[in-house]
């Protein structure tokens, strides 16, 4: 046993400063809890976020605290592991220091940067208010604001031109979030909400999902992709292929030079890196990502590793790897391997290789697409797969319980138990009543 000045006297451990507490930068935390370094988690949130539930938010199926737990709770037990609540803007590799939003800034033995992605607007970032992504829960609950107060307002007015307008939803990007969007908004309108108003029909509702590509869930096998069409299609969906967005604007917007009016926007077509690649004076390859040695290493710092959304990865065949949960997870574990055997002295693992586990979506009730490495499944097996694969990625039991009871009294009854409209949208370009007059004009028109 070591004596008090013995203690006193050993090296520090090293520092393993994590970057983004998403599905790798949290697995990397987790995963180094027996290993001999220090561990700080830094992100502008103090959660961590399930994103592949997140468009069940903005329709009302579920509330934020379903799909998203404390880190400090989830690392309440990793006695080597702090949180810290602030947001990086730099990083000066020579030093090894990383630059924090809040002041100051922090010095690291090894950084590994999990920051994800945001929504690409294809140089168009004046879009970007009017037609809003899907990436965080004020995402989330802003566009569920959005659609229940278009079915609101659309019951206030009597201008038929308007009422349309409120009652048209336009989804651009049909990959799984869209898809999933389209079907969750389609039972929300026809369903849900079927029976609640007086002077409006929700299942009236308009809801188009507009690709620029020949096919929606493009990922996916041809198969799985024209079930998922013809499911929409069922659900009253309106799916416009091969038709890129010209304009969107505060009444809707412009596809193949045809206005469409609309309400409600909401943008789900690809993504871009957040700004790593010039963080660390490199030149970004694909969307923005950084091109990473095998494991998965900086090329020139190899105290520095890339994951993630952020990460440009090939496979064995030379094409880059998805941004998905299952990517980000498998590479968070692996940094952690490296971390852990360089602090212990050990040789270094393989290099980092990619298990592909397939791809899942959703698409209404009791139907889903599942594209496996082994099987394609398409109806109710693959929602019970799809269901069950969501429901364990969930942290906690809490969680796990409350989004399962939910979804079997929605599949029961219809019914959606997060229907509120709560919160600001402080910018005009976001007023629901924009083109029609503002609320006290309108509101003249309601009949008595």
């Amino acid at each position: 046993m070591k004596t008090p000045e013995q203690a006193h006297s050993a090296p520090p451990r090293p520092h393993v400063a994590i970057v983004g507490a998403g599905f790798g930068g949290l697995e990397a935390a987790r995963r180094l809890a027996s290993a001999p370094v220090e561990v700080t988690l830094i992100d502008r949130h103090n959660y961590h976020l399930f994103q592949p539930l997140l468009y069940q938010v903005a329709t009302a199926a579920l509330s934020p605290a379903d799909i998203a737990a404390p880190m400090r709770h989830i690392l309440r037990d990793q006695k080597n592991a702090v949180v810290l609540l602030d947001e990086v803007i730099g990083v000066d590799p020579a030093p090894r220091r990383i630059v924090l939003r809040d002041g100051g800034s922090m010095h690291f033995d090894y950084l590994v940067l999990a920051t994800g992605s945001i929504y690409n607007y294809f140089g168009h970032d004046e879009w970007r208010s009017r037609a809003p992504n899907l990436k965080s829960i004020d995402d989330a609950t802003c566009i569920r604001r959005r659609v229940l107060l278009a079915f609101e307002k659309a019951e206030t007015t009597t201008d038929d031109a308007a009422r349309r307008r409120f009652m048209t939803f336009v989804i651009v990007g049909a990959g799984p979030t869209g898809v999933e969007l389209a079907g969750a908004l389609a039972e929300l309108a026809r369903a849900a909400l079927a029976s609640d108003f007086r002077r409006i029909n929700p299942r009236s509702a308009r809801i188009l999902l507009i690709e620029a590509g020949p096919r929606v869930l493009a990922g996916f096998a041809d198969r799985l992709s024209r079930f998922a069409e013809r499911a929409l299609a069922r659900m009253g969906v309106e799916v416009l292929l091969n038709t890129p967005i010209g304009a969107v604007d505060a009444c809707g917007v412009t596809a193949e030079g045809k206005h469409i009016e609309a309400a409600t926007v909401i943008w789900c077509a690809g993504v871009q890196a957040t700004p790593v690649a010039s963080w660390l004076g490199l030149a970004p390859a694909r969307g923005g990502t950084v091109a990473v040695a095998p494991d998965l290493s900086v090329p020139g710092h190899p105290r520095i590793f890339v994951i993630g959304d952020a990460a440009h990865v090939a496979d064995a065949r030379g094409n880059p790897l998805p941004g998905v949960a299952t990517v980000a997870q498998q590479a968070g574990r692996y940094v952690a391997e490296v971390i852990r055997r360089r602090a212990a002295g050990a040789p270094p693992p393989a290099p980092f290789r990619y298990r592909d586990k397939g791809n899942l979506a959703m698409i209404g009730r009791s139907a889903a697409v599942a594209d496996l490495p082994w099987l394609k499944l398409t109806g109710w097996l693959a929602w019970v797969l799809w269901s069950g694969i969501h429901i364990y990625g969930l942290i906690g039991f809490r969680n796990r319980m409350a989004v399962f009871l939910n979804w079997v009294w929605a599949w029961l009854t219809y019914a959606r138990g997060a229907r509120l409209i709560t919160g600001d949208d402080p910018s005009p370009a976001n007023d629901p009543w924009a083109g029609t007059g503002r609320p006290s004009e309108a509101l003249d028109k309601v009949i008595d």
